[in-house]
């Protein structure tokens, strides 16, 4: 590659701390359900956190998300009343001992956490015709989905604890928030200051399922075609055991220091 060519490149990378402080966000966010503090969180984190998820990329550029701020304790009491009976439903719909194990697991955060986000998608916010829409539909929910992972991430680099709520019955949760029955809704966030971040998800802590090796899940060329051969595999392997190992190094690290 020409010296020139590699320059303009290099340009657009970042520092290696700035790169460093990306993936880190990504390798240690987690969904929080039960380490929320009373803390309040500031209108300037809340904002920056908002304006990340309005950034997300989306088809057509239509931006179809909502970002709706529950802070009433009365609405949320309105939003854990559904939880708490999609829970109980959902609790019947597995056997044996993954039923008890359900029931044991703490799933949300919704009254704890000082601040509840409900992202929606309007899917007619530019029209019935919108650019990248056009044979596949579904891409303006995979739009509003970015944004819950923009949030996500800002929310971890500022410090913030964010839970993802799904066990709704959607009509419930709309009527809870009195959200219209035209509006999808995406997300509801639990969001605040955490006591901590834990090493692992906590779904594959308690055993629940395993992180599946990432080598068994690229393919090459064509669907089922692996090729344990190729070079980008054994990188796959490594970085996805750093992955995992950083998160337990974090969490030795901040015990020694007592934090």
């Amino acid at each position: 590659m020409p010296a020139q060519a590699i320059a303009i490149q290099e340009t657009h990378a970042f520092a290696d701390d700035q790169r460093d402080a990306v993936y880190r966000a990504i390798f240690s966010r987690r969904d929080v359900r039960g380490q929320f503090l009373p803390t309040p969180v500031g209108d300037e984190v809340l904002s920056r956190v908002l304006t990340a998820a309005h950034y997300a990329p989306s088809v057509g550029f239509m931006q179809p998300w909502n970002f709706l701020v529950v802070q009433s304790d009365q609405v949320k009491r309105r939003v854990h009343d559904a939880f708490a009976v999609a829970h109980a439903q959902a609790a019947d719909m597995f056997e044996g001992d993954r039923r008890d194990i359900y029931r044991t697991l703490k799933l949300e955060g919704i009254l704890e956490s000082p601040v509840g986000i409900c992202i929606t998608c309007d899917r007619e916010r530019t029209g019935p015709v919108v650019v990248g829409r056009t044979h596949m539909k579904t891409m303006d929910l995979y739009s509003s989905v970015c944004a819950v992972q923009n949030l996500w991430l800002a929310a971890r680099a500022e410090g913030l604890g964010v839970g993802w709520v799904s066990i709704f019955n959607q009509a419930e949760l709309q009527k809870a928030l009195g959200i219209p029955k035209r509006i999808t809704v995406i997300a509801y966030l639990c969001v605040g200051y955490v006591s901590h971040f834990y090493a692992k998800p906590e779904l594959e802590t308690a055993g629940w399922l395993p992180r599946l090796p990432i080598e068994d899940l690229v393919y090459f060329d064509q669907w089922g075609n692996r090729d344990d051969q190729q070079a980008l595999v054994a990188c796959l392997k490594r970085d996805q055991a750093i992955a995992q190992e950083s998160g337990a190094a974090r969490v030795d690290a901040m015990t020694a220091s007592g934090g």
